[in-house]
């Protein structure tokens, strides 16, 4: 089992690894710089909004849709028709509530406009997601793979060619880079299906039927509620910072500039939640014992995330300096305070990843609820407290702090319930190799007299032989890796 969510990881990675980059760092921070007078800011708060209000969206569905099949895969063809009645009910809902609550905030004119654009790709995006989740569930994980990158690629083809033919570039409007997104979303969507609809043989039915759609959304209100928790204390920040700070736009702009980093990075992490769950589903379904996937997951992430993390702390005025134009003004210390925290929290992204999604698949959904509504309440009590005093670093602070504690929350709740076993040689490996890195970091910068691209792939290539030294990685498993099945 160990080898085959390796494999198939590996290849998850790898055709990420070659679009996802280039949407984030070419694209959208391209769209970031040619757009004018903050309208990138209302562009992210806007975003931040429309994910509040995913737990309409979603309402749990495509959790508890991963969960069910993977465990009963037989099941699809009958669920499948329901599901998806269900949740084009819930879009409709979705889109009404989410831009009435705009007009409560205020936002008028083209600001709804654009909210409507960005509520449409989200819901189109949900859609994607449930389908995906039923070809993950039949751990067609290479599959559900290449799906996942198809929306951003085709998205990079279209905007790439708006940002580069003179008479789009030169007059670039942020809703051009919305209703680009809508498009992208509605073609993978419907390759998606077509795909399941061959591995599966599901047909696109209807069945809206009141009783059966309000069973669902039964079934799903606690992973409903747990999506909105967990919306709310991970992007409440960016609307909270727009709304709450005198000069609120520019404030904004400087958050999604650091934010739009990490959120690259977490792809890594997210790709490894979504092959979790119904791994995991299986696992448990079969009473195998999970312990070994989890180390294997800590193994693989945590060394890795130590490293990405000091390294955008370390480097982050190099970066922010590369990467934006508003960090060479008066603003830079703010773009390297902003980005640096957020860098800090990526570890505690990861073992939230790896944890979460381990209770999520045993259906521990009190637990995680519990924990989350922690979360939620330490969140806005600390940004209401922080944003007005420190703009966006208070809310780049404050959401360390929370992805700090609950990291930590998930693991303690984890092994509690499953009876984890704490491997104290494991622990301080891993506290022995984030003290080594903090060492490397700090000695490549002082003592390596070079370019800082050249300082930080030093600090890279040493930092992934020592993940052999300190037995994270070790020869044999890659051999045993590359041998044939």
């Amino acid at each position: 089992m160990r080898r085959f969510f390796v494999k198939n990881i590996l290849f998850v990675i790898a055709v990420n690894v070659l679009v996802k980059p280039v949407w984030a760092l070419l694209i959208d921070r391209t769209v970031q710089n040619k757009v004018v007078g903050g309208q990138y800011g209302t562009y992210q708060a806007l975003l931040s909004l429309s994910i509040i209000f995913q737990i309409v969206l979603d309402f749990g569905i495509t959790s508890y849709n991963s969960r069910t099949i993977a465990q009963n895969p037989e099941k699809l063809p009958t669920l499948f028709p329901s599901m998806l009645s269900a949740r084009l009910v819930l879009m409709g809902a979705y889109i009404i509530l989410a831009y009435a609550w705009a007009m409560i905030l205020g936002y008028t004119g083209r600001e709804l406009l654009l909210l409507l654009g960005i509520l449409l790709f989200q819901s189109l995006n949900s859609l994607l997601s449930f389908i995906r989740s039923n070809i993950a569930a039949l751990h067609r994980f290479k599959t559900d793979g290449v799906l996942s990158i198809t929306d951003r690629l085709l998205a990079i083809i279209i905007c790439s060619v708006l940002l580069l033919y003179p008479a789009t570039a030169n007059n670039f409007k942020i809703e051009w880079f919305v209703m680009t997104q809508v498009a992208s979303y509605l073609v993978t969507a419907i390759a998606a299906y077509l795909v399941l609809r061959r591995i599966s043989g599901v047909k696109l039915q209807f069945i809206l039927h009141a009783p059966t759609i309000l069973g669902i959304i039964k079934q799903s209100l606690p992973y409903a509620l747990l999506i909105f928790q967990m919306s709310v204390y991970n992007r409440a920040d960016a609307m909270m910072i727009e709304r709450m700070c005198v000069n609120g736009k520019m404030q904004a702009d400087i958050w999604a500039s650091a934010f739009r980093l990490l959120d690259m990075a977490n792809m890594f992490g997210l790709m490894f939640a979504t092959m979790l769950l119904p791994l995991y589903g299986r696992m448990l379904s079969n009473k195998q014992d999970v312990q070994p996937i989890v180390k294997l997951c800590g193994n693989l992430m945590l060394p890795l995330s130590f490293v990405v993390a000091i390294a955008g702390i370390i480097f982050s005025n190099d970066i922010m300096h590369l990467l934006y134009k508003g960090a060479t003004t008066s603003n830079a210390q703010e773009y390297r305070i902003v980005f640096s925290w957020l860098m800090a929290s990526f570890p505690a992204w990861c073992l939230m990843y790896i944890y979460s999604t381990l209770l999520t698949a045993n259906g521990n959904l009190k637990a995680l609820n519990f924990i989350a509504f922690g979360g939620v309440a330490f969140n806005l009590l600390v940004n209401f407290y922080l944003i007005p005093r420190y703009e966006a670093v208070g809310g780049a602070i404050t959401s360390f702090l929370t992805q700090t504690l609950l990291s930590l929350a998930f693991a303690i709740a984890c092994a509690h319930i499953f009876k984890l076993r704490t491997n104290i040689k494991w622990i301080l490996s891993l506290l022995g190799y984030l003290a080594f890195a903090i060492v490397l970091a700090y000695g490549t910068i002082q003592f390596v007299h070079a370019n800082w691209l050249i300082q930080a792939g030093l600090f890279f290539g040493t930092s992934t032989i020592m993940l052999f030294v300190f037995r994270f990685v070790s020869i044999s498993s890659l051999q045993q890796l590359a041998s044939k099945e």
